[in-house]
């Protein structure tokens, strides 16, 4: 197969051969047999079908410092650089590797150099919501802790997400999404957990989500990922995908400052309890952000300050369930929601006052920044708005309300980020245009490209929404 594809792309042949000898680098008898197998390919091409084709795979040695890594890898990597010292898993397609990295570069770099002892703890668990509910115990305990999974991990882990976010316990989970429901396509890609994990969990909940394009997001946003949890005490969910977690991309270096240091929270020691005059409440939002102060197990031997309650309490983590002191709590949730606007990653914009914006995220990225370089070439100008987190700010608003059409563009049926913003931003569902793609394989650009001209240009069948108030 891949010889033809050599006779058919005019790939250099020399470039296979050396492939194959890295592949089997001290198996040497199975070289020859593979590029002999390679030779039958390129054979049987050349002699069967017109080469190359048109189309030709060349070369290029030029590439700066930029490295070739996946997702998955740059994510267990950010674990690592985010001080990460537990995972509990439990392993599932397409988000194995995570935690297979993570306990590779665990082995290089969580060793005490003294005693030789181990510094981390990776635990396979029985199931999702057993390693979710481990990590939690950890997180609860100090530790920086996170889990991997994908969408039917989700779905089982779903209970203790919301425990994780009424107790107000960091807790880190990164979600490489396939094809769903159900098993779905275990290989495929999608973007098709967006609402299940803005979500999770039942009653009243909401997770903050990260959104990386590129294998170094993978790397930043994971460690970002801690420190945002142990901020603001919540659950945050790290949605990549099988596209960018599992294959190769080509990515700018991942860096790290060493003098950076980690946000631990509001977590109180034992002289500041000793010190406190008045009594200690673990929900109560003494700085008016909606983030309470806490502290870890055994910090003190009288003030149980540690006391953390899934049911509902009062500030004093006292079980009530007085309706008024309920109400009180979970506005203060809300309070909290607000402040993780400002903390999380804001958009990135692109925009140049153009009647026509696009919204983004994730691997649709560089699809959709190609697409709109053919558009302006067609005189079809775009300006583009890249999603990197949930909660959205208030520029993601603005955007939207500058923009005469909006097109959101994802990859799942039933345009989830669109109902989201509609959800979260108060805007009419007319408002948004969705471009979707669900069979499994990448967006295109072009097919971003036909579906903005052909709306643009008015040779659809749904006319070009006008919001109330434009003339046409």
């Amino acid at each position: 197969y891949v010889g033809a594809l050599a006779a058919l792309l005019d790939i250099e042949f020399d470039v296979l051969t050396g492939i194959v000898s890295d592949q089997f680098r001290g198996k040497e008898k199975l070289v020859v047999p593979n590029v002999h197998a390679l030779e039958l390919g390129y054979h049987y091409a050349r002699e069967h079908y017109e080469c190359p084709i048109g189309i030709r795979v060349e070369r290029r040695d030029e590439v700066g410092d930029k490295i070739l890594i996946d997702g998955n890898t740059a994510a267990s990597l950010g674990a690592i650089y985010g001080g990460a010292t537990v995972a509990a898993w439990y392993p599932i397609t397409p988000s194995t590797s995570v935690v297979d990295g993570f306990d590779k570069y665990c082995k290089r770099l969580r060793i005490d150099p003294g005693s030789g002892s181990k510094n981390y703890a990776i635990v396979q668990a029985e199931d999702e919501l057993a390693a979710i509910g481990m990590v939690i115990g950890a997180s609860w305990n100090g530790a920086r802790a996170f889990t991997a999974t994908s969408g039917p991990g989700i779905s089982l882990m779903s209970e203790f997400l919301g425990l994780a976010y009424f107790a107000e316990i960091p807790t880190v989970l990164i979600d490489v999404q396939r094809a769903g429901p159900s098993t779905g396509m275990p290989t495929r890609t999608q973007q098709s957990d967006v609402l299940a994990c803005a979500y999770a969990s039942h009653g009243d909940t909401k997770h903050v989500l990260l959104f990386p394009s590129t294998p170094k997001e993978c790397f930043d946003m994971t460690a970002e990922a801690f420190d945002l949890a142990e901020t603001l005490q919540t659950p945050v969910i790290m949605l990549t995908d099988l596209d960018l977690g599992m294959n190769d991309n080509m990515s700018e270096p991942l860096t790290w400052e060493d003098g950076r240091e980690y946000k631990r929270g509001k977590v109180l020691n034992e002289e500041q309890l000793e010190s406190m005059s008045e009594r200690f409440g673990r929900y109560l939002d003494v700085d008016g952000d909606g983030i309470p102060y806490r502290t870890y197990p055994g910090t003190h031997p009288t003030k149980g300050a540690f006391f953390t309650r899934g049911t509902s309490r009062d500030e004093y983590a006292v079980y009530t369930e007085d309706g008024a002191e309920y109400e009180k709590n979970m506005q203060r949730l809300l309070k909290k929601w607000e402040t993780a606007k400002t903390a999380v990653p804001a958009p990135e914009i692109s925009s140049d006052g153009n009647a026509v914006g696009v919204i983004h995220f994730g691997t649709s990225a560089d699809s959709t920044m190609e697409a709109l370089d053919y558009l302006a070439d067609e005189g079809i100008r775009v300006d583009s708005l890249r999603l990197k987190a949930f909660p959205f700010n208030a520029e993601v608003d603005d955007f939207i309300a500058s923009h005469e059409t909006v097109f959101v563009i994802e990859q799942n049926r039933d345009a989830q980020m669109k109902s989201l913003l509609v959800n979260e931003c108060e805007v009419s569902p007319k408002d948004l245009i969705s471009i979707l793609n669900y069979d499994g394989m990448p967006i295109t650009a072009r097919k971003i490209r036909e579906s903005i001209a052909s709306v643009v240009r008015g040779d659809n069948v749904t006319p070009l929404h006008k919001k109330a108030g434009n003339k046409e």
